[in-house]
């Protein structure tokens, strides 16, 4: 999840620079920026998507239910779907950050990361470094919502990718 482990660089500081304070670049803004008490969840940090239904796909093992109440710290300033990355901060006291993702289905693909910009009606879809002209339904419907339109779409689980959106 190469975007989880950009949320988690930002959260654990390693590209944080607060403007003002430090020489460092301004910080992104999230759509949510928690803390929890998760005494059950192990490790240092996990990255994760929660699906629209409230499912959560992890890409670390973690015991069962023990996300759960980052999760639901989350969910009290933003619903489902979203990618999130949680560290450790002291104890069982966890600190998360969120955003929001668009959820599609793609079949048939092979790829783990794919890009597909649309700008004054020019199609460019990139699927796994490689340019072609095939068509992705689940794709081509968010970049019709939009006269030009760049997005990211990366593989979360099976032919479920989650995707980020920027209207140009």
């Amino acid at each position: 999840m190469a975007r989880g482990d950009d949320l988690l660089a930002a959260l654990t500081g390693a590209q944080a620079g607060i403007a003002g304070i430090t020489a460092g670049p301004r910080g992104r803004t999230w759509d949510a920026f928690v803390s929890a008490h998760a005494p059950d969840l192990t490790g240092d940090r996990v990255t994760f998507t929660a699906l629209e239904d409230g499912t959560l796909v992890v890409d670390q093992d973690v015991p069962d239910g023990s996300l759960a109440p980052v999760a639901d710290a989350i969910e009290e300033m933003l619903p489902p779907p979203y990618r999130a990355a949680a560290a450790k901060s002291e104890d069982d006291a966890w600190t998360a950050v969120a955003e929001s993702v668009q959820i599609v289905e793609l079949l048939d693909v092979d790829a783990d990361e794919i890009d597909l910009t649309v700008v004054e009606g020019e199609r460019t879809l990139t699927v796994g470094g490689v340019v072609t002209s095939r068509s992705l339904p689940g794709l081509d419907a968010l970049a019709e919502e939009h006269d030009s339109v760049a997005l990211h779409a990366e593989r979360i689980d099976g032919q479920l990718y989650a995707v980020d959106v920027f209207p140009l």
